[in-house]
């Protein structure tokens, strides 16, 4: 009974998503255009991989915003879960407004700050200028385009806060006591304490950010074509390309098993270096 109830799950994966990584496996060792046979090439797409300039671009500006998207989620959702898990009337409304933004599709938010951050008309550089400052060309240029795609983040940190929100409430409040008593002050409570157990916590939406960042293709997608001057050519958007727009799915298919090589090795050494800093 067991199987035969755990059955639709199982038919599901195989057909849905393990089926299609172990076919992607395979076909990262063709040639292969959708339209005709698959030819089997042996190792060439990677080795076309290793010496495409393009490649290199895209797996660079993916990691720069890398680097910029994950503290910065990471640092917003845990302050902002701080300020929502306060006892103040009403607090329960702060948390859905707050939350509610990251459950809204992906390209309608990409559209919103679109809007949001034109260099011509849009509202932000129009505050700006209220106060004399002349705002950036947001998504215009390739020395701000990637800082802005972090800022669009902003409104999809609620399932981070969530996570750290919901942490924080389990968290024994007999030890934030016993330090109040002790002379601990909010902020050495906050460092001391807080951060300390929170550390698996920060550990797995680190990770959890991380993977996502490393995926990112949406934003690039809606919003800057991958622009200016291939400044916003994310590395799944490459991928992207290869595949449905020149129908190269057997280069696609060796780029999306570097990508989870390099998204594993990742998440390995974060778990690695997590052994000296977090805290069970």
């Amino acid at each position: 009974m067991f199987w035969f109830f755990i059955m639709p799950w199982i038919i599901g994966f195989i057909l849905l998503t393990g089926g299609p990584i172990f076919a992607s496996m395979v076909l990262s060792f063709t040639k292969y255009d959708v339209l005709t046979a698959p030819n089997f090439i042996g190792f060439d797409n990677y080795v076309h991989l290793f010496n495409d300039r393009l490649f290199y671009k895209s797996l660079s500006t993916t990691l720069y915003y890398t680097v910029l998207a994950v503290p910065f989620v990471n640092i917003l959702a845990l302050l902002l879960a701080l300020l929502l898990n306060q006892k103040v009337r009403g607090i329960g409304v702060f948390r859905v407004i707050f939350y509610a933004p990251s459950v809204v599709s992906g390209v309608a938010i990409c559209f919103l700050w679109a809007w949001l951050l034109n260099s011509d008309f849009g509202i932000v550089n129009y505050v700006l200028s209220l106060v004399h400052i002349k705002g950036p060309a947001w998504f215009s240029s390739s020395s701000t385009v990637i800082p802005s795609l972090v800022l669009t983040t902003l409104t999809g940190i609620g399932g981070t806060m969530v996570i750290y929100l919901a942490s924080m409430q389990s968290l024994s409040a007999e030890i934030f006591e016993a330090a109040a008593i002790d002379g601990a002050n909010p902020f050495r409570r906050f460092f001391a304490i807080t951060i300390p157990l929170l550390s698996p916590v920060i550990l797995f939406n680190g990770i959890m950010t991380m993977i996502a960042a490393i995926q990112i293709f949406v934003p690039s997608f809606v919003i800057t074509k991958g622009g200016p001057d291939w400044g916003s050519y994310f590395y799944v958007y490459y991928l992207f390309d290869n595949a449905f727009s020149q129908f190269r799915m057997g280069y696609a298919s060796a780029q999306a098993w570097i990508l989870f090589v390099i998204t594993f090795a990742m998440t390995l050494l974060a778990l690695k270096v997590s052994k000296r800093y977090v805290h069970y």
